[in-house]
């Protein structure tokens, strides 16, 4: 194993800004604490919290690191206490507080999840956040089971492919809602079952019309605002509404007697602000039910592209433009 550096390359934005204050800077190699990991990073997701971070619009949790990034894919380079030494030298993806957009990272190892053969690193790196996410809310919020029907906004986000791929997997018929119809064509060649596009169609009629009137047993809505009570007619009777994102507003006017008549449930959740016990216990879950399938070559990110951690400003311009289909990834190499 190669000796470690004391400095390192980090995208770490002094002021808050564009994409343009997303510049190369040198940090010191962070040190891993008691049940830490220090991963040398090949290559780390790019996340819409990222970018509300970038902006100074997304306040960091107490402790968190101010260089960017929520998750990551490297070698195990070095240990903290308490950590078992066969962590030395394992191909890791973890979930992190920040800190991600840089050479090296410290990561807990209770959310740490061995990369299999089947997984290359950038493909590692695109799935803590939104596997996390998803499995959280659409699974454990949410109540989906096989044989339920699924309504995602942002089918074409990270989550949203996510939630497709996941779907797939595990017996959902997912309905998803997109911005275009090159989006809708993506969107089912990925294997949505149904793709509207909001712009030219009303969501909640083609949700009707699909179910034959019946709904949807889980609404995943990113959006907020005036989604909600439009979200609600799409449920079907005893529905699951789980908010994770309010990119269209915070607040919603619904008809209570509607959901006391027809036994709906609201409910939702940030990940980035949950303790590590709870984060642990979902990598746990995960490792149980979710990464057989991962290892199997069953279940992989959709990987729109990838950038140099120098071009950290491009891929989070191409975020905020709103084309891309999967998840945008940094290479430490510039080269995967």
């Amino acid at each position: 194993m190669t000796a470690i550096p004391d400095t390192m390359t980090a995208i770490d934005p002094v002021t808050p800004g564009g994409p343009e204050v997303l510049l190369p800077v040198s940090r010191p190699v962070p040190q891993p604490a008691a049940g830490e990991v220090l991963v040398k990073v090949a290559a780390a997701g790019v996340n819409r919290p990222d970018v509300l971070q970038r902006k100074g619009m997304y306040p960091m949790p107490p402790g968190a690191p101010s260089i960017l990034g929520l998750e990551l894919a490297g070698e195990v380079v070095a240990i903290g206490d308490g950590v078992e030494r066969e962590m030395l030298g394992q191909s890791v993806c973890a979930l992190v507080g920040g800190g991600a957009y840089a050479e090296y990272a410290v990561a807990p190892v209770g959310t740490c999840l061995t990369v299999p053969p089947a997984l290359s690193m950038v493909e590692a790196a695109a799935i803590p956040e939104t596997l996390f996410t998803v499995w959280t809310n659409v699974f454990e919020r949410g109540y989906a089971t096989e044989g339920d029907t699924v309504l995602v906004h942002g089918g074409t986000s990270g989550i949203g492919t996510m939630a497709i791929a996941l779907g797939a997997v595990f017996g959902l018929t997912v309905i998803v809602t997109v911005g275009s119809d090159d989006k809708c064509a993506a969107a089912l060649a990925l294997g949505a079952a149904h793709a509207i596009n909001y712009k030219t169609e009303d969501f909640v009629d083609r949700v009707k019309a699909i179910t034959a009137g019946k709904g949807c047993a889980v609404v995943l809505d990113m959006v907020g605002g005036d989604y909600v009570p439009r979200n609600l007619q799409c449920l079907a009777d005893d529905g699951r509404h789980v908010s994770i994102a309010v990119q269209g507003g915070l607040m919603a006017t619904i008809p209570i007697f509607e959901v006391m008549r027809r036994r709906l449930t609201l409910t939702g959740s940030t990940l980035r602000s949950r303790d590590l016990s709870f984060k642990s216990m979902v990598a746990d879950e995960l490792a149980r039910v979710v990464w057989p399938h991962v290892e199997a070559g069953k279940l992989k990110p959709v990987i729109d592209k990838t950038y140099s951690l120098a071009d950290a400003g491009a891929a989070h311009a191409r975020m905020e433009e709103g084309d891309h289909v999967g998840k945008i990834v940094l290479t430490m190499a510039g080269d995967a």
